[in-house]
């Protein structure tokens, strides 16, 4: 064993390391919790924390006076004084009855607390989740990055449970903790005034310790404490870990779900089994690791415990049996005892809730950390700029200057660098797979991060430009919600919304507006892009972008619904781009932009 291991100063600096450890924790805490304590909810919370708070002190102020009730009973027991014994228990009966109505009402208010957080945060987080698509960058972020800790996995989770969690560990340790406080101080004078001095003779000089039960009571304690933190350190790590497994198995069953179709046409379904399968025997083997040092914690807590109920009484029975206490004041002696070693033992019970609470700490802090990573706003800040002022290039026109998109590893695609899309055009986007096409649209949304150059789009390109994918988002619900969405479906009538399924070739849906259904998994492919072209002819945009959306239509079917499409954008007095890899989409375009790979020089075509 190497000595300056253990040297003293090794010991401070192990100290002083654990220190800062938690204080880093408790700025995590603060900064997650203090949001909400400072919003417009901010006297509505502070109102239920004190109230709360208030009511923590009432209990433990009830338990001072059961305590004091504990010494006249027992004593009136030893002394068989009926008179007394049946005052103390119509006595008792006030003070439960008081403890009762404190304890409903502060469990009650608890969790008022707790449920009015979670809605104000779970608000929070899914408002800057929504805004300014950070979800669909954070998943660009994964792609991009192989640091987890800059690519929160499972925001859903985080979300649903965490936030759930947090708010529930927050609010019961830090009353638990309060509790635990106010307790010690009120019983710990009772116990010093009880217990007396304890003396005793060494090398023939008389020794004497005041308080003696309260000596002890901290020396079992800390002990207690230091020795469940050793035992118990696995914890902290085995349960972030658990939530992240869970997570994960959750999600590969949603997958399963969405893509249930093409599964069951792949035969996939013994590969997604096996995959399933792997990721529960991960969940079950951190679980059963998680579940023996459980066990190991659960050992010396349980036992720490036990043996804490007859302590008291063993330390105090020598004052007992020479007569110096009675009954009465032993009994107390042993509640006050009790108070007090459940108030230092805080941190032993509440060990597995502590390590729990701080990896969803850890795992919310990390989330609320992604937010403002440079990658969310910017994943290459340094070689990014794009000029979206209206009036950069002059006109009511899509244009483009400099023109460069990247892929996350940095490497060029090979879209045109000098585009212009005016009122009345009809481009083909033509390119080998892979070259950049739907790229190039989702930089001209405005979505793609890893562009350079500038981009002028019309001043009305928010509210009248919409993009028609290959496979299209529909929420799960009635009709009218999937065919209108984003927008209420009560923006629009009836009579506009059949019309639009007659006329996207959905006649069968037509006057069915109210059917709920999961959209994306009950219609066919061709089924789910005449939605999408019904959305189109719904919403009547000026500027409209078609990715493949018509490559699952027979040629009879795609020639209709580009003709609606042409009439929509051609009434608007706008335009339209389409990526398509069939000849015969071509007759329904004027003018090519040609993507091709970045050892050829792209082109746009006239």
């Amino acid at each position: 064993m190497n000595p300056a291991h253990h040297s003293p100063l090794s010991l401070w600096a192990t100290w002083r390391h654990k220190v800062q450890l938690t204080t880093t924790m408790l700025r995590r805490v603060w900064a997650l919790a203090r949001p909400y304590f400072g919003s417009d909810q901010r006297w509505q919370a502070r109102g239920l924390l004190a109230a709360i708070v208030a009511l923590n002190l009432g209990a433990v102020y009830m338990l001072v006076l059961i305590n004091d009730w504990n010494r006249l009973f027992y004593d009136a027991l030893q002394n068989k004084d009926q008179t007394v014994f049946w005052q103390q228990l119509g006595r008792f009966a006030w003070l439960a009855g008081g403890y009762i109505v404190i304890a409903v009402y502060k469990f009650y208010l608890t969790q008022l607390l707790e449920m009015r957080w979670r809605a104000w945060m779970t608000a929070h987080f899914m408002d800057r989740w929504l805004s300014a698509q950070a979800f669909y960058r954070m998943e660009l972020m994964r792609f991009a990055h192989s640091d987890t800790a800059a690519t929160p996995d499972n925001p859903d989770q985080r979300m649903a449970e965490d936030l759930n969690l947090f708010t529930s560990y927050s609010v019961g340790l830090s009353m638990g903790l309060l509790n635990a406080v106010v307790t010690l101080v009120s019983f710990v004078g009772i116990l010093w005034g009880l217990s007396g001095a304890f003396g005793f003779e060494v090398l023939g000089q008389q020794w004497e310790i005041p308080g003696f039960m309260v000596w002890m009571a901290l020396i079992y304690c800390l002990v207690g404490s230091v020795i469940t933190h050793f035992i118990g350190r696995p914890l902290m790590g085995l349960n972030f870990e658990q939530q992240r497994r869970e997570a994960n198995f959750r999600h590969h069953l949603v997958r399963v779900r969405e893509y249930s179709e093409s599964i069951a046409l792949d035969r996939g379904e013994a590969v997604e089994r096996q995959h399933l399968g792997q990721r529960f025997t991960d969940v079950l083997a951190n679980y059963l690791a998680l579940i023996r040092a459980q066990k190991r914690l659960t050992w010396f807590t349980v036992g720490f415990g036990q043996a804490a109920v007859v302590f008291p009484f063993v330390v105090a029975a020598p004052r007992f049996f020479s007569g110096a206490i009675q009954l009465g004041e032993l009994m107390q002696i042993a509640s006050a005892f009790g108070r007090v070693q459940d108030s230092l033992a805080w941190f032993i019970d509440n060990y597995a809730s502590l390590a729990a609470w701080r990896a969803t700490t850890d795992r919310l802090t990390s989330f609320e950390d992604s937010f403002s990573a440079p990658a969310l706003v910017n994943i290459e800040p340094s070689a990014t700029h794009v000029d979206e002022s209206p009036s950069a290039m002059g006109g009511d026109s899509w244009q483009t200057q400099g023109l460069i998109l990247r892929l996350p590893n940095g490497q060029a695609l090979g879209a045109p660098s000098e585009l212009r899309l005016s009122a009345g055009d009809a481009v083909l986007v033509q390119g080998p797979s892979g070259s950049g096409k739907s790229t190039l649209f989702r930089a001209l949304a405005g979505i793609w991060p890893w562009v350079e150059g500038h981009i002028q789009r019309p001043p009305d390109h928010a509210q009248r430009t919409q993009f028609l994918p290959q496979r299209p988002y529909f929420p799960n619900g009635p009709l009218r919600d999937a065919l209108a969405y984003p927008e209420p479906a009560s923006r629009y009538s009836d009579a506009q919304l059949n019309q639009a399924l007659r006329h996207a070739l959905l006649p069968q849906w037509a006057e069915q507006l109210d059917v709920e259904a999961a959209w994306g998994q009950t219609l066919s492919g061709g089924e789910q892009q005449r939605l999408a072209a019904a959305r189109v002819l719904l919403k009547q945009p000026r500027w409209l972008f078609v990715d493949e959306g018509t490559s699952a239509l027979d040629a009879e079917a795609e020639a209709h619904i580009y003709a609606q499409l042409q009439a929509v954008v051609s009434a608007n007095g706008g335009a339209m781009v389409s990526i398509a890899h069939r000849p015969q989409v071509a007759q329904y375009h004027q003018s090519q932009w040609r993507v091709l790979p970045q050892a050829t020089a792209p082109t746009a075509a006239a």
